[in-house]
């Protein structure tokens, strides 16, 4: 039987490679550690919804651009701004 991950074949010693590895067991905290997005605080953040018009979010997506941001970090940026102005 072949094993192919990612469009690569993968030989019996690899497999049993894995098996040794596995049966020895892990650091879970290790492995946590590598889960996921990087915190952005002490605690993890919360994702939320919004919905933009199409006029709305070609502006955040120009403003990004021209900053060298992606939508998310552009999205943040402006909440920053107005947080610190109230």
């Amino acid at each position: 039987m072949k094993r192919i991950i990612q469009a690569r074949e993968v030989d019996e010693s690899q497999v049993d490679e894995w098996v040794a590895e596995a049966e020895a067991g892990y650091d879970v905290d290790q492995l946590r550690a590598r889960w996921g997005r990087t915190p952005r605080g002490t605690a993890p953040a919360q994702v939320i919804p919004v919905r933009l018009t199409t006029d709305e979010l070609a502006a955040v997506m120009a403003r990004a651009e021209r900053e060298g941001l992606n939508r998310s970090e552009a999205i943040r940026a402006a909440i920053d701004e107005w947080t610190h102005v109230a």
